[in-house]
């Protein structure tokens, strides 16, 4: 079995993956972590600023979120190491690695939350394309198949968000 040479010995996993799959995958998937940190605590931060006419709904909507996304990181930071690479260390890491734009704004409009976390979402499908690609170039069929599952639950999230936005007059 090969084993990572950039990972301290301490931290290697067994793997048959080459070491530059290992490399690759696992800092494809610690980008993909961040965007998921990122995207939670926004949801969660939108979550606990709604308000408005649908507050109940949208309240409910984006927890369910949140809970979605939240569930997604513990299997993405496990399956680097299962490979035999690192993730994530600290928010500082997240904060230089994320792609998902925060929003630190005092108010945003619910229907402004909604139609940014449907952008949001959008992004992610597409940066775990980006890592399925890398899996598909080492044969990493077991986060390939993480990835797909993945895929599908967050363009399920962005097609409720859009639903939710489609008429803005109601």
């Amino acid at each position: 079995m090969l084993k990572s040479s950039h990972v301290r010995a301490e931290l290697q996993s067994p793997t048959d993956l080459k070491a530059e799959a290992t490399r690759d995958i696992s800092a494809a998937l610690s980008g993909l972590l961040a965007d998921v940190f990122a995207l939670y605590l926004k949801t969660k931060n939108f979550h606990w600023h709604m308000s408005g006419r649908h507050f109940r709904d949208y309240h409910l909507l984006l927890d369910e979120q949140s809970d979605q996304i939240f569930a997604m990181t513990d299997p993405i930071a496990e399956r680097a190491r299962k490979i035999g690479g690192t993730t994530i260390r600290s928010i500082g890491q997240i904060s230089r690695q994320q792609r998902i734009l925060d929003n630190d704004a005092d108010y945003v409009d619910p229907q402004d939350m909604l139609a940014e976390l449907g952008s949001d979402n959008q992004q992610l499908t597409r940066e775990m394309r980006q890592v399925h690609n890398v899996c598909d170039e080492y044969g990493d069929v077991a986060t390939a198949s993480l990835l797909e599952n993945w895929i599908d639950e967050t363009e399920r999230r962005t097609w409720f968000l859009y639903e939710a936005t489609r008429n803005r007059n109601s």
